[in-house]
C-alpha cells in the first residue's frame, strides 16, 4: 500500500465536469493498493497518515497532524503509484492489486477513515478524475507499507 500525501489549502475532484469531492485545508491523499495488502496493513498505514506531523505549529515547525489543525482528507484512488518503474521506459503495473481487490480495499479504507473523527471527501474509484489543488508549501510525502 502506498499513500502520496500533499498538504493543501484546497483541493477538489471532478468527474464528468461535476465536483464530487472537495476540501479546504488538509491533505490530498492518493492511495494505491498492491498485491498482498491486507486490512491490517491498511489500518496501520491509515493510522500513520492521521498521526503524521506535517502541519506547522506556532514556531513554524512541522509538528502537528491533520486532526490537530482541524484539517480534512480528500482520498483518491491512484493505482499508478503501485507501478514498478525500475526497468525500461514503460511502467509495469504487476505489483498493483487486481481491480476488484483494489476496489474492496479502497472501500474498506474509506469506511475506516470515516470512523476516525475527521472530515472526509473522496474521488470515485476507477473514474477519469480531474484533480485540482493548491499545494501548501509545497509539501508532499510518500508513505509506503513496505
Amino acid at each position: 500500500m502506498k499513500l502520496l500525501l500533499q498538504r493543501v489549502s484546497e483541493a477538489s475532484i471532478r468527474v464528468d465536469g461535476r465536483i464530487i469531492g472537495e476540501i479546504g485545508r488538509g491533505l490530498l491523499v492518493f492511495v494505491a493498493f498492491e498485491k498482498g495488502d491486507t486490512r491490517q496493513v491498511m489500518e496501520k498505514l491509515g493510522a500513520k497518515l492521521l498521526a503524521y506531523r506535517i502541519f506547522s505549529d506556532k514556531s513554524d515547525r512541522m509538528n502537528l497532524n491533520v486532526q490537530q489543525v482541524a484539517g480534512a482528507l480528500l482520498v483518491v484512488s491512484q493505482f499508478t503509484l503501485a507501478a514498478n518503474t525500475k526497468k525500461g521506459l514503460r511502467p509495469s503495473f504487476t505489483p498493483a492489486a487486481e481491480p476488484a481487490e483494489g476496489l474492496r480495499l479502497y472501500s474498506e479504507f474509506v469506511d475506516w477513515l470515516s470512523q476516525q473523527n475527521i472530515q472526509l471527501a473522496t474521488g470515485q474509484y476507477g473514474a477519469d478524475m480531474k484533480v485540482s489543488l493548491t499545494n501548501d508549501g509545497p509539501v508532499t510525502f510518500l508513505l509506503d507499507s513496505q
